[in-house]
């Protein structure tokens, strides 16, 4: 798969306005063996091309040299760096970068590439790097070191893969738009695409706060189900975990005394589920930089589990493969404005396989039948988003 410009930028919180009018600048691709500080690199690099965030509270430079903002994509190997956690089992996709960083700049005249004739769109079986069996294994392992005090909640993450035949990019886009997806685009370079569809704000910068919106807490999007959502203690509580964490992760950046939880539990539609979101905000320290920023909120507490790098030695240990493309970030970063979203409901395709993640959190509670369950729900529509649709004559075109 070749890297063709897109007559559109597709990024997740990319300006609307501008996204007619953008083409690439320049770029920044970094792995692991590459060593360095990752969090340090985006700073460094956007901040080189005219965008101040090196400190988010000073007054935004709008418009510098031309540029409109960038692209930032973290991994969750490069979230775990940022954390000073072990990165995990190696990726079943070597082809993506574990950070991509792509600065557009404003032109009159965008111009794009056609796409490549690679023929019609196929998918092929999803095969998972784990069998129920050892997912259910995996879950009653975690209840095991949650009683042993180790931990009190973790994420569990599973992958599967499918060969694909033609251009992913369009199917990655189609996934996209699915319903509630506020970060729902693409991304793509050299033998990789990655397609979004997340609901959930990792770390965004509005009207001068900080915010994140983590989501936690899932059922079938049915009357009974967001009844039984709201009814259920064992959920409630894991998602309670998780803004306490969310709450701990900001104030390590924040002004003193400003955290707040502006919303709690509150139950919002993804395609064929519930999920409980709620909001937590706070004024951002003197002086904040986004390298800070980022080492403080990744990975994600609502991924990773609590305490996050008790529990990243666990996903660690209990994942046969790594997370790759998924539980990272994906977003946009401008003059003044962070917005990344957190990669869940997510794909991504290197040069022959299509690749997805889901999963949950584990609590002491948890069912191992029923997390088997709930990661399968999760991972439906992207699937159904990403086959071949016979309604679709465009699969082969460009967004």
């Amino acid at each position: 798969m070749e890297a063709f410009p897109l007559t559109r930028v597709d990024v997740p919180a990319a300006p609307a306005a501008c996204r007619d009018g953008l083409t690439e600048r320049d770029r920044l691709h970094w792995r692991q063996r590459d060593g360095g500080d990752p969090a340090r690199l985006v700073e460094e690099f956007l901040t080189a091309h005219g965008l101040g965030v090196d400190d988010l509270t000073r007054p935004a430079s709008h418009d510098p040299g031309g540029v409109c903002g960038a692209a930032v994509y973290i991994s969750a190997a490069a979230g775990a760096a940022m954390a000073a956690a072990p990165p995990g089992a190696p990726t079943p996709a070597p082809a993506l970068p574990d950070l991509a960083v792509v600065v557009y700049a404003h032109t009159p005249t965008p111009t794009a590439a056609p796409a490549p004739d690679a023929g019609p769109w196929r998918v092929g079986d999803w095969t998972p790097s784990w069998s129920t069996r050892q997912h259910a294994d995996a879950v009653t392992a975690v209840r095991a070191a949650i009683g042993r005090g180790d931990v009190y909640q973790v994420n569990l993450v599973g992958h599967a893969a499918a060969p694909y035949t033609g251009d992913p990019r369009p199917a990655l886009a189609r996934l996209g738009r699915l319903p509630g997806a506020r970060y729902g685009g693409t991304l793509h370079g050299p033998g990789w695409a990655i397609g979004c569809a997340s609901p959930e704000t990792l770390i965004a910068v509005e009207g001068g706060r900080l915010v994140t919106r983590p989501i936690k807490g899932t059922r079938p999007a049915t009357t009974a189900g967001r009844a039984e959502l709201l009814a259920s203690a064992k959920e409630r509580a894991e998602h309670i975990m998780i803004v306490d964490l969310e709450r701990n992760d900001l104030a390590r950046v924040a002004a003193t005394g400003t955290v707040t939880v502006d919303e709690l539990f509150a139950v919002r539609r993804w395609c064929d589920l519930w999920q409980a979101e709620s909001t937590v905000s706070a004024a951002p320290a003197d002086g904040l930089g986004l390298a800070d920023l980022l080492r403080a909120v990744c990975p994600g507490g609502s991924v990773t589990g609590a305490p996050k790098l008790a529990a990243l030695d666990v996903v660690a240990a209990r994942e046969p493969v790594g997370r790759g493309a998924s539980m990272g970030a994906l977003g946009w970063v401008g003059a003044g404005r962070v917005d990344l979203g957190l990669t869940i409901r997510t794909a991504a395709a290197d040069g022959h396989l299509l690749h997805g993640w889901a999963g949950g959190g584990i609590t002491w509670d948890s069912d191992p039948d029923a997390e088997v369950a709930e990661a399968a729900a999760k991972a439906r529509p992207v699937r159904a988003a990403l086959a071949p649709h016979p309604a679709h004559g465009d699969d082969n075109l460009l967004p």
